[in-house]
């Protein structure tokens, strides 16, 4: 079956082919790990101090869904102890994640894949970070 879209400005109607689309879902299923920088500080800003450190959490679920594409997050308790390691108001202003899509080894779950967040320690400046591929021996 193909794909029907619309653009706005124009109305016109865009076939997307199945091809494409199933290429799309093939490239969320792979098992890939990868280190992000994130800038806890803009997302955190405005929030209460007694929230913070729980939002910030929040945060690093979100942006690690929505970058690997996998709804089931489970964020390492090293990293949860990172985040709170000043306290509950004083959150750090940037972060280096781990972010490793993994197989479900439970088979009557209903994710398949799912998303590993651990910290990167030793971080002295996050000048010039990009985003790193991150090869893994399993």
């Amino acid at each position: 079956s193909e794909a029907v879209v619309s653009t706005q400005s124009t109305g016109k109607q865009i076939n997307l082919s199945r091809r494409m689309s199933e290429k799309k879902r093939s490239a969320m299923n792979q098992v890939v790990t990868r280190e992000y920088t994130i800038n806890i500080h803009k997302r955190i800003h405005g929030i209460g101090f007694k929230y913070r450190a729980p939002r910030a959490i929040k945060e690093i679920r979100k942006f690690a869904t929505k970058t690997m594409g996998t709804p089931d997050v489970r964020i390492d308790t090293r990293l949860n102890k990172h985040v709170w390691h000043k306290g509950v108001k004083n959150v750090p202003f940037r972060i280096r994640v781990r972010l490793a899509r993994k197989r479900n080894e439970d088979e009557d779950s209903a994710n398949k894949l799912y998303t590993l967040v651990t910290v990167v320690e030793g971080i002295e400046s996050f000048k010039g970070l990009q985003t790193q591929n991150v090869d893994v021996d399993e």
